[in-house]
């Protein structure tokens, strides 16, 4: 077991940049690429990292994952496979207007093995994305028995009573009423669109270490980019256990 990944416990897969929204807080920025990680090496990397080290969860988002729905429930059957307790998909709901697709691809998660599904939906979001989709996704999802949550955005902090935090508690009431619980969601940080568009609610010391960088020297979790990107290696040209076994924080 390689030292700096001693504490390893979770995997993440950023499935495809591409996204059905043009969200103003995104910290990835604009979205100029349509790739995606190629489902069967996705789910071997789980295999074998499952096989290394203590892994207690997955999460696949992106861009809008279900843009791909095969290769997120590839990843997931997988995740079921190596008996990783808790599989997480994050999603902004929208990625299909044909209502038998969003029924469909419902019940493909239901099957896969996801255990909780996070939505994203906020004052964001739903500038660009129509709410009315989002709504059947997620009354399909309920229809499947598994667990939902809302998942919004917040801007400076979930108390904050500015413009956009007004909009998102109006819309996280409709999912409310419909027995959508809302989980903490998070705060945005200030990088990509959010620093662009939204750099009037930041102060300048707010643009330091960003909270949800892992310690190079302790890393808890990895995170494979649509591209195959991982620690500095790429699967596509490596395989994942000597990826893992070389790594050396720089």
């Amino acid at each position: 077991m390689n030292k700096y990944l001693r504490n390893l416990n979770r995997i993440e897969f950023v499935v495809t940049m591409a996204c059905t929204g043009k969200c103003k807080h995104c910290s990835q920025g604009d979205h100029k690429t349509n790739e995606n990680i190629d489902k069967d090496i996705a789910a071997e990397a789980i295999r074998k990292t499952a096989k290394e080290y203590n892994i207690k969860s997955v999460m696949t988002f992106g861009g809008e994952p279900l843009l791909y729905p095969e290769t997120v429930c590839e990843i997931h059957k997988a995740a079921k496979e190596m008996n990783i307790p808790k599989r997480q998909l994050i999603t902004n709901g929208y990625f299909s207007k044909d209502i038998n697709k969003i029924r469909e691809v419902a019940k493909m998660l239901s099957d896969c093995g996801v255990n909780d599904i996070l939505l994203s939906v906020d004052a964001f979001h739903q500038e660009t994305i129509p709410l009315e989709y989002v709504k059947i996704f997620a009354e399909n999802i309920v229809k499947n028995n598994l667990p939902i949550r809302v998942h919004p955005a917040w801007l400076v902090s979930e108390a904050n009573n500015n413009k956009y935090n007004i909009i998102t508690r109006e819309i996280l009431s409709e999912f409310n009423t419909m027995g959508i619980e809302t989980s903490d969601g998070n705060v945005i940080f200030p990088s990509g669109n959010a620093l662009k568009y939204l750099g009037e609610y930041f102060e300048s010391s707010d643009t330091g270490k960003n909270p949800y960088e892992e310690d190079p020297a302790d890393i808890k979790a990895i995170c494979f980019s649509a591209n195959g990107d991982i620690l500095g290696s790429n699967i596509y040209n490596q395989d994942i256990s000597k990826i893992l076994a070389s790594y050396m924080p720089k």
